[in-house]
């Protein structure tokens, strides 16, 4: 990989990382018609980049959310588990919340990694996921009740947020895609499904994230995919810079209009992705891990 492909993987990320239409497909997508496989650690830290752009959007709610999380947690509001649980204060029980629908991509992190990082990385599973799911959130997007707000979330609300977030495991269902689908499904408006996503994303992103550097930088002289720091950290910067800016455009769009565009744009793409699988430009195994 050159410096320049760096960079452009590095768009890629940026790009698609918040939209509902996947990332990793995107990557694993972009790579095969480049004949490029980026690499596990060069993948993983430009990841980075964009969950950062979140933590910056979104600082002032995260603050508040741990310092009431911790404050509950000490029992400021009261000693029993109830009230340490945030029964008196929505901000502590979002913390709770958040943790409890990372549960799941965890455990099926965890049990599956073997089938995630082989099987699942089939393009042609991720043709049919890009359709099925897009069709999905399309039907629940339009037949919503879109009533709900964040502060009406119980622990029932999260941890479907969260399988729906563990279905992202499956490159082409989208982690946002995941999320937002279950998010409507149950009723909450577009806005707080997709700030939800973007909350829940973090913990799970970040985990991932460290573990999969960790685990890459200890083999990276053997990695013949890894472009250097230079145009890996450059990437990153992009990632970081241009999500950052997406960031504020989604949440915009979610405002004003529907999910239809994504949904046209994840149907139109497994089309693609389905005549260079049949003309032999795209290989059907091969490419990056999801993310």
């Amino acid at each position: 990989m050159n410096f320049f492909e760096a960079i452009l993987f590095g768009l890629v990320q940026a790009l698609t990382e918040y939209f509902p239409v996947s990332s990793s497909a995107h990557i694993r997508i972009v790579g095969g018609l480049l004949g490029q496989d980026p690499g596990a650690a060069f993948t993983a830290i430009i990841q980075f980049g964009t969950e950062l752009a979140v933590l910056l959007y979104f600082r002032h709610d995260i603050a508040r959310i741990l310092t009431h999380w911790f404050r509950c947690l000490a029992g400021k509001d009261g000693s029993s588990w109830r009230e340490r649980m945030g029964s008196k204060d929505h901000d502590a029980a979002l913390g709770w919340y958040i943790i409890l629908g990372t549960l799941p991509i965890v455990v099926a992190g965890l049990l599956f990694q073997k089938i995630i990082e082989t099987k699942l990385r089939n393009l042609w599973i991720t043709v049919v996921v890009l359709i099925v799911f897009g069709l999905l959130l399309d039907y629940f997007d339009r037949h919503g009740r879109q009533n709900k707000e964040i502060r009406q979330m119980n622990a029932r609300d999260a941890l479907l947020f969260g399988i729906g977030q563990m279905l992202a495991l499956i490159p082409g269902v989208s982690r946002s895609g995941g999320t937002m689908t279950f998010g409507r499904a149950l009723g909450y408006t577009r806005e707080s499904a997709t700030r939800v996503s973007f909350l829940m994303a973090i913990p799970a992103v970040f985990g991932a994230g460290i573990l999969e550097t960790i685990k890459s930088l200890k083999n990276i002289n053997a990695d013949a995919a890894f472009p250097g720091w230079g145009a890996t950290i450059c990437a990153t910067v992009v990632s970081f810079l241009l999500g950052y800016i997406v960031i504020i455009a989604f949440l915009k769009i979610v405002s004003r209009f529907s999910y239809r565009g994504f949904v046209i744009y994840r149907i139109g793409l497994a089309i693609f992705v389905a005549i260079m699988l049949m003309v032999g430009a795209l290989p059907a195994v091969g490419g990056v891990a999801a993310n």
